[in-house]
Protein backbone atom coordinates (compact mmCIF):
# COMPACT_ATOMS: atom_id res chain seq x y z
CA UNK A 1 0.00 0.00 0.00
CA UNK A 2 1.55 3.41 -1.31
CA UNK A 3 2.34 5.76 2.19
CA UNK A 4 2.69 2.97 4.67
CA UNK A 5 4.38 3.32 7.27
CA UNK A 6 5.25 -0.31 7.92
CA UNK A 7 8.89 -0.58 9.24
CA UNK A 8 11.96 -2.46 6.74
CA UNK A 9 13.48 -5.24 8.28
CA UNK A 10 17.09 -4.68 9.17
CA UNK A 11 19.45 -6.71 7.08
CA UNK A 12 20.43 -9.83 9.17
CA UNK A 13 18.31 -9.25 12.05
CA UNK A 14 14.85 -10.37 12.43
CA UNK A 15 11.73 -8.58 12.92
CA UNK A 16 8.45 -9.21 14.73
CA UNK A 17 5.60 -10.78 13.09
CA UNK A 18 2.10 -10.78 13.43
CA UNK A 19 2.47 -13.76 15.46
CA UNK A 20 5.36 -12.09 17.71
CA UNK A 21 7.70 -14.45 16.94
CA UNK A 22 10.87 -13.08 15.19
CA UNK A 23 11.55 -13.29 11.22
CA UNK A 24 14.71 -15.53 10.17
CA UNK A 25 16.74 -13.69 8.39
CA UNK A 26 16.73 -13.46 5.54
CA UNK A 27 18.73 -16.58 3.78
CA UNK A 28 18.37 -18.43 6.52
CA UNK A 29 15.97 -21.27 7.91
CA UNK A 30 14.12 -20.60 10.76
CA UNK A 31 14.98 -23.82 13.20
CA UNK A 32 12.46 -24.62 15.43
CA UNK A 33 12.82 -25.18 19.43
CA UNK A 34 12.28 -28.46 19.28
CA UNK A 35 14.69 -29.18 16.72
CA UNK A 36 17.50 -27.05 18.48
CA UNK A 37 16.57 -29.31 21.85
CA UNK A 38 17.43 -32.24 19.74
CA UNK A 39 20.61 -31.05 18.61
CA UNK A 40 21.76 -30.24 22.26
CA UNK A 41 20.55 -33.38 23.55
CA UNK A 42 22.78 -35.06 20.64
CA UNK A 43 25.48 -33.00 21.58
CA UNK A 44 25.16 -34.04 25.71
CA UNK A 45 24.68 -37.59 24.43
CA UNK A 46 28.13 -37.44 21.81
CA UNK A 47 30.01 -35.93 24.57
CA UNK A 48 28.86 -38.30 26.88
CA UNK A 49 30.04 -41.26 25.07
CA UNK A 50 33.61 -39.64 24.12
CA UNK A 51 33.97 -38.78 28.15
CA UNK A 52 33.27 -42.81 28.79
CA UNK A 53 35.51 -43.78 25.68
CA UNK A 54 38.05 -42.08 27.58
CA UNK A 55 37.58 -42.83 30.87
CA UNK A 56 37.57 -46.73 28.99
CA UNK A 57 41.08 -45.74 27.50
CA UNK A 58 42.82 -45.17 30.46
CA UNK A 59 41.16 -48.02 32.38
CA UNK A 60 42.50 -50.30 29.69
CA UNK A 61 45.90 -49.12 29.47
CA UNK A 62 45.52 -49.40 33.48
CA UNK A 63 44.42 -52.94 32.92
CA UNK A 64 46.69 -53.52 30.10
CA UNK A 65 49.88 -52.35 32.06
CA UNK A 66 48.75 -54.32 35.22
CA UNK A 67 48.30 -57.68 33.18
CA UNK A 68 51.93 -57.05 31.21
CA UNK A 69 53.48 -56.27 34.73
CA UNK A 70 51.83 -59.53 36.03
CA UNK A 71 52.72 -61.53 34.18
CA UNK A 72 56.44 -61.04 34.21
CA UNK A 73 58.64 -63.31 36.74
CA UNK A 74 62.07 -62.55 38.18
CA UNK A 75 64.92 -63.94 40.21
CA UNK A 76 66.47 -63.63 42.96
CA UNK A 77 69.99 -61.42 42.69
CA UNK A 78 71.25 -63.34 45.88
CA UNK A 79 73.14 -65.47 43.85
CA UNK A 80 75.16 -63.07 41.62
CA UNK A 81 78.73 -62.97 42.95
CA UNK A 82 79.94 -59.38 44.28
CA UNK A 83 83.28 -60.78 42.51
CA UNK A 84 82.26 -58.77 39.45
CA UNK A 85 83.83 -57.21 36.55
CA UNK A 86 84.15 -52.97 35.98
CA UNK A 87 81.51 -51.31 33.96
CA UNK A 88 82.58 -50.58 30.64
CA UNK A 89 81.03 -49.00 27.56
CA UNK A 90 78.15 -49.77 26.32
CA UNK A 91 75.16 -52.48 27.98
CA UNK A 92 75.42 -56.28 28.24
CA UNK A 93 72.33 -58.49 28.23
CA UNK A 94 72.71 -62.05 28.91
CA UNK A 95 69.81 -64.30 27.36
CA UNK A 96 69.22 -67.69 27.88
CA UNK A 97 67.07 -70.61 26.64
CA UNK A 98 65.90 -72.35 28.95
CA UNK A 99 64.80 -76.14 28.15
CA UNK A 100 62.97 -77.27 31.39
CA UNK A 101 59.87 -79.31 30.68
CA UNK A 102 58.04 -78.25 34.02
CA UNK A 103 54.40 -76.39 33.60
CA UNK A 104 53.33 -75.30 30.27
CA UNK A 105 56.76 -77.10 28.79
CA UNK A 106 56.15 -80.62 29.52
CA UNK A 107 54.03 -80.67 25.80
CA UNK A 108 57.29 -79.26 23.87
CA UNK A 109 60.27 -81.26 23.26
CA UNK A 110 59.84 -84.33 24.66
CA UNK A 111 62.27 -85.61 27.64
CA UNK A 112 61.69 -86.42 31.17
CA UNK A 113 62.54 -84.58 34.25
CA UNK A 114 62.17 -80.89 35.26
CA UNK A 115 65.98 -79.81 35.83
CA UNK A 116 66.56 -76.56 34.00
CA UNK A 117 69.12 -77.07 31.75
CA UNK A 118 70.68 -74.44 28.96
CA UNK A 119 70.14 -75.00 25.90
CA UNK A 120 71.62 -71.79 24.09
CA UNK A 121 72.64 -68.81 25.24
CA UNK A 122 74.19 -65.57 24.29
CA UNK A 123 75.95 -62.47 25.24
CA UNK A 124 74.03 -58.98 23.96
CA UNK A 125 75.80 -56.46 23.71
CA UNK A 126 74.40 -52.67 23.11
CA UNK A 127 77.43 -50.32 22.13
CA UNK A 128 77.46 -46.73 23.50
CA UNK A 129 76.22 -45.08 20.49
CA UNK A 130 72.45 -46.91 20.73
CA UNK A 131 73.00 -47.87 16.70
CA UNK A 132 75.83 -51.14 16.83
CA UNK A 133 74.64 -54.25 18.78
CA UNK A 134 76.32 -57.74 18.77
CA UNK A 135 74.80 -61.33 19.95
CA UNK A 136 77.74 -63.44 21.02
CA UNK A 137 76.89 -67.03 21.08
CA UNK A 138 78.24 -69.21 23.76
CA UNK A 139 78.69 -73.06 22.74
CA UNK A 140 76.77 -75.42 25.21
CA UNK A 141 79.75 -77.65 25.23
CA UNK A 142 81.93 -75.12 25.70
CA UNK A 143 84.69 -75.81 28.57
CA UNK A 144 84.39 -72.85 30.74
CA UNK A 145 85.56 -72.46 34.31
CA UNK A 146 82.28 -72.33 36.74
CA UNK A 147 83.16 -69.79 39.38
CA UNK A 148 81.41 -70.13 42.95
CA UNK A 149 77.21 -70.09 42.46
CA UNK A 150 74.64 -70.06 45.10
CA UNK A 151 72.40 -73.24 46.17
CA UNK A 152 68.77 -73.14 46.83
CA UNK A 153 69.99 -73.93 50.55
CA UNK A 154 71.47 -70.70 50.67
CA UNK A 155 75.45 -72.22 50.50
CA UNK A 156 77.86 -71.48 47.72
CA UNK A 157 79.61 -74.12 45.69
CA UNK A 158 83.54 -74.30 44.95
CA UNK A 159 85.23 -73.34 41.45
CA UNK A 160 84.48 -75.91 39.00
CA UNK A 161 87.51 -75.55 36.37
CA UNK A 162 87.17 -77.20 32.61
CA UNK A 163 83.13 -78.01 33.02
CA UNK A 164 80.71 -77.70 30.42
CA UNK A 165 79.05 -74.23 29.79
CA UNK A 166 75.26 -74.81 30.42
CA UNK A 167 76.15 -77.26 33.35
CA UNK A 168 76.19 -73.47 35.05
CA UNK A 169 72.65 -73.09 34.73
CA UNK A 170 71.63 -76.69 36.10
CA UNK A 171 73.31 -75.78 39.83
CA UNK A 172 70.82 -76.93 41.99
CA UNK A 173 68.98 -79.02 40.12
CA UNK A 174 65.84 -76.70 40.31
CA UNK A 175 62.87 -76.76 37.23
CA UNK A 176 63.69 -72.27 37.32
CA UNK A 177 68.00 -73.30 36.38
CA UNK A 178 69.97 -70.67 38.05
CA UNK A 179 70.38 -67.81 36.01
CA UNK A 180 72.40 -66.22 38.41
CA UNK A 181 75.15 -69.22 38.35
CA UNK A 182 75.20 -68.83 34.23
CA UNK A 183 75.44 -64.99 34.96
CA UNK A 184 78.18 -65.03 36.82
CA UNK A 185 80.16 -67.38 34.85
CA UNK A 186 79.75 -65.17 31.97
CA UNK A 187 81.52 -62.33 33.80
CA UNK A 188 84.29 -64.81 34.72
CA UNK A 189 85.07 -66.17 30.98
CA UNK A 190 84.58 -62.67 29.18
CA UNK A 191 85.51 -60.11 32.02
CA UNK A 192 82.38 -57.69 30.66
CA UNK A 193 79.72 -56.90 33.62
CA UNK A 194 76.32 -58.52 33.09
CA UNK A 195 73.54 -55.40 33.27
CA UNK A 196 70.84 -57.66 32.93
CA UNK A 197 69.90 -61.42 32.08
CA UNK A 198 66.95 -62.94 30.27
CA UNK A 199 65.86 -66.39 30.70
CA UNK A 200 63.46 -67.46 28.22
CA UNK A 201 61.60 -71.09 28.16
CA UNK A 202 60.24 -73.63 25.43
CA UNK A 203 56.30 -72.62 26.14
CA UNK A 204 57.06 -68.83 25.99
CA UNK A 205 59.48 -69.62 22.71
CA UNK A 206 56.64 -70.76 21.08
CA UNK A 207 53.85 -68.25 22.00
CA UNK A 208 56.34 -65.45 21.27
CA UNK A 209 56.70 -66.59 17.23
CA UNK A 210 52.88 -67.25 16.98
CA UNK A 211 52.09 -63.51 18.34
CA UNK A 212 54.34 -61.99 15.59
CA UNK A 213 52.48 -64.48 13.22
CA UNK A 214 55.46 -66.73 12.08
CA UNK A 215 59.06 -66.13 11.41
CA UNK A 216 60.55 -66.52 7.85
CA UNK A 217 63.64 -69.46 7.81
CA UNK A 218 65.24 -71.30 5.55
CA UNK A 219 66.32 -75.13 5.93
CA UNK A 220 69.13 -76.77 3.83
CA UNK A 221 67.47 -80.16 3.46
CA UNK A 222 64.30 -82.17 4.22
CA UNK A 223 63.67 -82.71 7.98
CA UNK A 224 61.56 -86.28 9.84
CA UNK A 225 60.59 -86.89 12.68
CA UNK A 226 63.45 -89.42 13.45
CA UNK A 227 66.05 -86.10 12.67
CA UNK A 228 64.97 -84.30 15.70
CA UNK A 229 64.19 -87.82 18.10
CA UNK A 230 66.90 -89.64 17.00
CA UNK A 231 65.35 -92.23 19.44
CA UNK A 232 62.36 -92.95 17.43
CA UNK A 233 63.99 -95.53 15.97
CA UNK A 234 62.63 -94.58 12.36
CA UNK A 235 62.13 -92.06 9.80
CA UNK A 236 58.86 -90.47 10.82
CA UNK A 237 56.82 -87.71 9.53
CA UNK A 238 58.44 -84.99 7.39
CA UNK A 239 58.15 -81.74 9.66
CA UNK A 240 60.39 -79.43 7.30
CA UNK A 241 60.41 -79.66 3.62
CA UNK A 242 64.19 -78.46 2.36
CA UNK A 243 63.93 -74.07 1.22
CA UNK A 244 62.56 -70.98 2.94
CA UNK A 245 59.45 -71.26 4.96
CA UNK A 246 57.37 -69.87 7.86
CA UNK A 247 57.19 -71.09 10.96
CA UNK A 248 55.64 -70.62 14.64
CA UNK A 249 54.52 -71.97 17.61
CA UNK A 250 56.10 -75.87 18.12
CA UNK A 251 57.45 -75.97 14.63
CA UNK A 252 59.38 -72.76 15.95
CA UNK A 253 60.76 -74.20 18.46
CA UNK A 254 61.68 -77.86 16.58
CA UNK A 255 63.28 -75.90 14.04
CA UNK A 256 65.78 -73.86 16.25
CA UNK A 257 66.19 -77.36 18.43
CA UNK A 258 66.96 -79.68 16.14
CA UNK A 259 70.36 -80.57 15.58
CA UNK A 260 70.55 -84.43 13.77
CA UNK A 261 69.86 -85.03 10.16
CA UNK A 262 70.22 -80.93 9.52
CA UNK A 263 73.42 -79.22 7.89
CA UNK A 264 76.79 -80.81 9.38
CA UNK A 265 74.47 -81.90 12.30
CA UNK A 266 76.83 -80.28 14.83
CA UNK A 267 75.88 -78.11 17.69
CA UNK A 268 77.45 -75.32 16.12
CA UNK A 269 75.49 -75.67 13.06
CA UNK A 270 72.52 -75.67 15.49
CA UNK A 271 73.78 -72.31 16.95
CA UNK A 272 73.88 -70.63 13.39
CA UNK A 273 70.24 -71.59 12.98
CA UNK A 274 69.66 -70.50 15.99
CA UNK A 275 71.13 -66.84 14.98
CA UNK A 276 69.58 -66.94 11.49
CA UNK A 277 66.26 -67.31 13.34
CA UNK A 278 66.54 -64.17 16.10
CA UNK A 279 67.90 -61.84 12.98
CA UNK A 280 64.52 -63.23 11.02
CA UNK A 281 62.62 -62.89 14.00
CA UNK A 282 63.46 -59.20 14.69
CA UNK A 283 63.34 -58.41 10.87
CA UNK A 284 59.37 -59.63 11.27
CA UNK A 285 59.00 -57.29 14.23
CA UNK A 286 60.24 -54.59 13.02
CA UNK A 287 58.60 -54.85 9.47
CA UNK A 288 55.05 -54.80 11.68
CA UNK A 289 55.89 -51.01 13.35
CA UNK A 290 53.97 -49.72 15.97
CA UNK A 291 50.55 -51.36 15.60
CA UNK A 292 48.67 -52.19 18.21
CA UNK A 293 47.35 -55.18 16.77
CA UNK A 294 50.38 -57.17 16.62
CA UNK A 295 52.20 -55.67 19.96
CA UNK A 296 50.45 -55.87 22.05
CA UNK A 297 49.97 -60.12 21.39
CA UNK A 298 54.16 -59.95 21.33
CA UNK A 299 53.91 -58.31 24.49
CA UNK A 300 51.50 -60.10 26.78
CA UNK A 301 53.83 -63.35 25.31
CA UNK A 302 56.87 -62.04 25.60
CA UNK A 303 56.22 -61.02 29.11
CA UNK A 304 54.42 -64.38 29.75
CA UNK A 305 58.02 -66.14 28.59
CA UNK A 306 60.35 -64.13 30.36
CA UNK A 307 62.83 -64.41 33.61
CA UNK A 308 64.13 -61.44 34.51
CA UNK A 309 66.73 -60.21 36.82
CA UNK A 310 65.18 -57.43 39.03
CA UNK A 311 66.50 -54.74 37.09
CA UNK A 312 64.39 -55.79 34.68
CA UNK A 313 61.00 -56.66 36.34
CA UNK A 314 58.59 -54.37 35.20
CA UNK A 315 56.99 -53.30 32.06
CA UNK A 316 58.37 -50.05 32.83
CA UNK A 317 61.59 -51.00 32.37
CA UNK A 318 61.16 -53.62 30.02
CA UNK A 319 60.15 -50.88 28.09
CA UNK A 320 63.07 -48.30 28.78
CA UNK A 321 65.77 -51.04 27.55
CA UNK A 322 63.18 -52.15 23.80
CA UNK A 323 63.42 -47.83 23.08
CA UNK A 324 67.39 -47.57 24.35
CA UNK A 325 67.80 -50.53 21.10
CA UNK A 326 65.31 -48.51 18.94
CA UNK A 327 67.64 -46.70 16.21
CA UNK A 328 69.89 -49.80 16.07
CA UNK A 329 69.20 -50.68 12.64
CA UNK A 330 69.24 -54.36 10.91
CA UNK A 331 72.66 -54.53 9.08
CA UNK A 332 74.33 -52.99 12.65
CA UNK A 333 72.78 -56.16 14.35
CA UNK A 334 75.75 -58.64 14.24
CA UNK A 335 75.51 -62.40 15.22
CA UNK A 336 79.11 -64.30 15.98
CA UNK A 337 80.11 -67.38 17.88
CA UNK A 338 82.83 -66.89 20.55
CA UNK A 339 86.34 -67.96 18.78
CA UNK A 340 86.10 -71.80 18.90
CA UNK A 341 87.59 -75.35 18.19
CA UNK A 342 86.68 -78.66 18.97
CA UNK A 343 88.77 -80.63 21.92
CA UNK A 344 87.08 -84.81 21.54
CA UNK A 345 83.11 -84.29 21.80
CA UNK A 346 83.64 -81.28 23.85
CA UNK A 347 84.66 -77.82 22.41
CA UNK A 348 87.63 -75.43 23.67
CA UNK A 349 87.43 -71.65 23.43
CA UNK A 350 90.46 -70.15 21.15
CA UNK A 351 92.78 -67.79 22.67
CA UNK A 352 94.12 -65.13 22.70
CA UNK A 353 91.13 -64.64 19.79
CA UNK A 354 88.76 -64.93 22.54
CA UNK A 355 90.23 -61.98 24.39
CA UNK A 356 90.37 -60.08 21.94
CA UNK A 357 86.77 -60.07 21.15
CA UNK A 358 86.15 -59.42 24.48
CA UNK A 359 88.39 -56.49 24.64
CA UNK A 360 87.54 -55.07 21.97
CA UNK A 361 83.62 -55.22 23.61
CA UNK A 362 84.76 -53.78 27.01
CA UNK A 363 86.29 -50.61 24.47
CA UNK A 364 83.11 -50.45 22.22
CA UNK A 365 84.57 -51.73 19.42
CA UNK A 366 82.96 -53.48 16.75
CA UNK A 367 84.00 -56.87 15.48
CA UNK A 368 85.06 -54.92 12.38
CA UNK A 369 87.00 -52.28 14.65
CA UNK A 370 84.45 -49.66 14.81
CA UNK A 371 84.70 -46.91 17.35
CA UNK A 372 81.08 -47.14 18.46
CA UNK A 373 81.44 -45.40 21.93
CA UNK A 374 79.26 -42.33 20.45
CA UNK A 375 81.76 -40.16 22.00
CA UNK A 376 81.99 -42.08 25.18
CA UNK A 377 85.49 -43.32 24.65
CA UNK A 378 87.22 -45.08 28.11
CA UNK A 379 89.37 -42.92 30.04
CA UNK A 380 93.54 -43.80 28.59
CA UNK A 381 96.21 -42.37 29.18
CA UNK A 382 98.13 -40.14 26.17
CA UNK A 383 100.84 -42.62 24.27
CA UNK A 384 103.97 -42.12 25.24
CA UNK A 385 103.10 -41.23 28.64
CA UNK A 386 106.33 -41.24 31.62
CA UNK A 387 108.77 -38.85 29.95
CA UNK A 388 112.18 -38.63 31.38
CA UNK A 389 111.05 -35.60 33.53
CA UNK A 390 108.33 -36.78 35.11
CA UNK A 391 108.61 -39.53 38.25
CA UNK A 392 107.96 -43.18 36.60
CA UNK A 393 103.96 -43.99 36.66
CA UNK A 394 104.13 -46.55 39.31
CA UNK A 395 105.82 -44.54 41.92
CA UNK A 396 104.02 -44.96 45.06
CA UNK A 397 102.09 -47.71 43.97
CA UNK A 398 102.03 -51.46 45.65
CA UNK A 399 101.30 -54.47 43.70
CA UNK A 400 101.02 -58.16 44.69
CA UNK A 401 101.44 -60.77 41.89
CA UNK A 402 100.10 -64.11 40.87
CA UNK A 403 100.68 -66.46 38.15
CA UNK A 404 97.47 -67.80 37.10
CA UNK A 405 98.81 -70.14 34.15
CA UNK A 406 100.82 -73.02 33.98
CA UNK A 407 103.40 -71.37 32.01
CA UNK A 408 106.12 -71.26 34.74
CA UNK A 409 108.06 -67.93 35.01
CA UNK A 410 105.09 -65.43 34.44
CA UNK A 411 104.79 -64.01 37.89
CA UNK A 412 108.82 -63.21 37.32
CA UNK A 413 108.14 -61.45 34.00
CA UNK A 414 105.34 -59.45 35.46
CA UNK A 415 107.23 -58.39 38.35
CA UNK A 416 110.34 -57.31 36.44
CA UNK A 417 107.95 -55.74 33.79
CA UNK A 418 106.18 -53.45 36.89
CA UNK A 419 109.33 -52.64 38.49
CA UNK A 420 110.86 -51.20 35.65
CA UNK A 421 107.69 -48.84 35.49
CA UNK A 422 108.41 -47.58 39.42
CA UNK A 423 105.97 -50.02 41.22
CA UNK A 424 106.46 -51.59 43.97
CA UNK A 425 106.06 -55.81 43.77
CA UNK A 426 105.22 -57.04 47.41
CA UNK A 427 104.68 -60.85 46.26
CA UNK A 428 105.23 -62.67 43.59
CA UNK A 429 104.03 -66.31 43.64
CA UNK A 430 101.43 -69.12 42.05
CA UNK A 431 97.35 -68.46 42.08
CA UNK A 432 94.53 -70.53 43.57
CA UNK A 433 93.04 -71.27 39.65
CA UNK A 434 95.91 -71.85 36.99
CA UNK A 435 92.77 -71.65 34.63
CA UNK A 436 93.11 -67.77 34.00
CA UNK A 437 92.69 -66.74 30.63
CA UNK A 438 92.74 -62.81 31.01
CA UNK A 439 95.38 -60.65 33.22
CA UNK A 440 92.72 -59.88 36.11
CA UNK A 441 93.79 -56.84 38.24
CA UNK A 442 91.87 -56.34 42.00
CA UNK A 443 92.13 -53.35 43.97
CA UNK A 444 90.49 -52.87 47.21
CA UNK A 445 89.03 -49.85 49.02
CA UNK A 446 90.42 -46.06 47.37
CA UNK A 447 92.55 -48.13 45.47
CA UNK A 448 90.68 -47.71 41.87
CA UNK A 449 92.81 -45.22 40.22
CA UNK A 450 96.10 -47.27 40.80
CA UNK A 451 94.87 -50.40 39.99
CA UNK A 452 93.69 -48.65 36.54
CA UNK A 453 97.55 -47.14 36.20
CA UNK A 454 98.56 -50.97 37.11
CA UNK A 455 95.94 -52.07 34.23
CA UNK A 456 97.65 -50.08 31.39
CA UNK A 457 100.73 -52.58 31.78
CA UNK A 458 98.47 -55.57 30.48
CA UNK A 459 96.41 -54.79 27.44
CA UNK A 460 93.43 -56.39 27.66
CA UNK A 461 93.60 -57.09 31.76
CA UNK A 462 89.89 -57.00 33.38
CA UNK A 463 89.50 -54.42 36.18
CA UNK A 464 87.62 -56.00 39.42
CA UNK A 465 86.95 -54.37 43.13
CA UNK A 466 87.15 -56.71 45.92
CA UNK A 467 87.13 -56.48 49.58
CA UNK A 468 90.72 -57.12 50.26
CA UNK A 469 92.86 -53.98 50.34
CA UNK A 470 95.22 -52.57 47.56
CA UNK A 471 96.28 -54.11 44.23
CA UNK A 472 96.86 -57.13 42.57
CA UNK A 473 97.67 -59.04 39.64
CA UNK A 474 96.85 -62.74 38.35
CA UNK A 475 98.46 -62.93 34.88
CA UNK A 476 96.69 -64.85 32.49
CA UNK A 477 97.54 -66.83 29.25
CA UNK A 478 96.85 -63.95 27.02
CA UNK A 479 99.84 -61.88 29.18
CA UNK A 480 101.34 -65.65 28.33
CA UNK A 481 101.46 -64.83 24.51
CA UNK A 482 102.80 -61.30 25.13
CA UNK A 483 105.64 -62.53 27.02
CA UNK A 484 106.83 -65.02 24.52
CA UNK A 485 106.97 -61.70 21.28
CA UNK A 486 108.82 -59.43 23.48
CA UNK A 487 105.60 -57.69 25.35
CA UNK A 488 104.52 -56.12 27.64
CA UNK A 489 105.59 -52.43 27.40
CA UNK A 490 108.79 -51.28 28.10
CA UNK A 491 110.05 -49.63 31.11
CA UNK A 492 108.68 -45.69 31.22
CA UNK A 493 105.85 -45.87 28.70
CA UNK A 494 103.01 -47.61 29.39
CA UNK A 495 100.88 -48.02 26.86
CA UNK A 496 96.82 -47.27 26.99
CA UNK A 497 94.98 -50.33 26.74
CA UNK A 498 95.37 -52.34 23.50
CA UNK A 499 91.89 -52.71 21.87
CA UNK A 500 91.89 -54.48 18.51
CA UNK A 501 91.36 -52.80 15.64
CA UNK A 502 89.73 -56.68 14.01
CA UNK A 503 88.36 -59.64 16.12
CA UNK A 504 88.78 -62.93 14.38
CA UNK A 505 85.97 -64.68 14.60
CA UNK A 506 84.13 -67.80 12.35
CA UNK A 507 81.68 -66.03 10.87
CA UNK A 508 79.65 -62.67 11.26
CA UNK A 509 75.82 -63.05 10.20
CA UNK A 510 73.85 -59.10 9.86
CA UNK A 511 70.45 -59.05 11.15
CA UNK A 512 69.32 -58.01 7.39
CA UNK A 513 71.41 -60.95 6.08
CA UNK A 514 69.49 -63.65 3.62
CA UNK A 515 67.82 -65.83 5.60
CA UNK A 516 69.40 -69.16 3.84
CA UNK A 517 73.12 -68.41 4.23
CA UNK A 518 75.76 -69.34 6.36
CA UNK A 519 73.48 -71.88 8.11
CA UNK A 520 75.64 -74.60 9.13
CA UNK A 521 79.49 -75.15 9.78
CA UNK A 522 81.94 -76.68 7.60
Amino acid sequence: MTGSHRPKATAGKATPTETGRPEAPRGRKEVPPEVRAARRRRRRWIGGIALALGFLLVAGAGWLYVRLNGNIRTFSADGVSTDRPEDSGGQNVLVIGSDSRSGDNSSFGGGEGDVGRSDTAFLLHVYGDRKHAVAVSVPRDALVEIPPCRLPNGSWTTTKSNTIFNAAFSVGNTSQGNPACTQNTVEKLTGLRVDHTVVIDFAGFAKMTSAVGGVNVCVPNDVYAGDLNPNLGRRGDLLFRKGPQSVSGKKALDYVRIRHGIGDGSDIGRIRRQQAFVAALMKQVKSQGLNPTTLFPLADAATKSLTVDPGLGSVQKLTSFAMAMRDIDLHNTKFVTVPWRYQGERVAIVHPEADALWAALRADRTVDGQDATGGKAPDQAPAGAGASSAPPAGAGISVAVYNGTNTSGLAARAADALRANGFTVTTTSTAQSRTHVATVVEYGRDAKDQATTVARLFPGAELRATATPGVTVTVGRSFATEASTGSPSTPGNIAPPATPQKVVVDQVRSADDDACSNLSFG
